[in-house]
């Protein structure tokens, strides 16, 4: 005899366990079902049926609100390749102290520590710098 795993669950006081029922008394009882549900009532009365309020605010769940991600923006720039070899130190040294970091990060870190900086020492830093010609290096033949 063949058996089906009914959808109905039978609960206990701690678990619930699932019931193996013959397809046949399945098959009856979804006939048996269907004809409860199909009859109409003997007298022609008007039947109220309930009426649903529409759902307002107040009735809903509070739904959870989801933390937007920071819109992400890729920028190229130019330096020159001794500052950027100095990038490539710093993660190396991060890397022996057991730090993982990229360069990336480095860069982030570095604007961290540049708004922190007074106007004065920053003045002077910007000065120190080399200036670069805008715009990307020619390619190499």
């Amino acid at each position: 005899m063949a058996t089906v795993t009914s959808k109905k669950a039978v609960s206990t006081s701690r678990t619930s366990v699932t019931k193996k029922v013959p397809v046949q008394k399945l098959a009856a009882a979804a006939t048996v079902k269907k004809a409860v549900n199909v009859k109409a009532p003997a007298k022609a009365e008007a039947v109220t049926l309930p009426v649903k309020k529409p759902a307002t605010a107040k009735s809903l769940p509070p739904v959870e609100e989801k933390l937007k991600k920071p819109k992400l923006v890729r920028d190229s720039f130019t330096m020159p390749e001794v500052e950027y070899a100095v990038l490539g130190q710093v993660k190396k040294a991060c890397l022996k102290a057991g730090i993982e970091v990229k360069k990336s990060q480095l860069l982030r870190i570095g604007l961290v520590l540049l708004n922190n900086t007074d106007i004065p020492s920053l003045r002077k830093l910007i000065n120190d710098l080399s200036p670069l010609k805008a715009g990307r290096p020619k390619k190499e033949k």
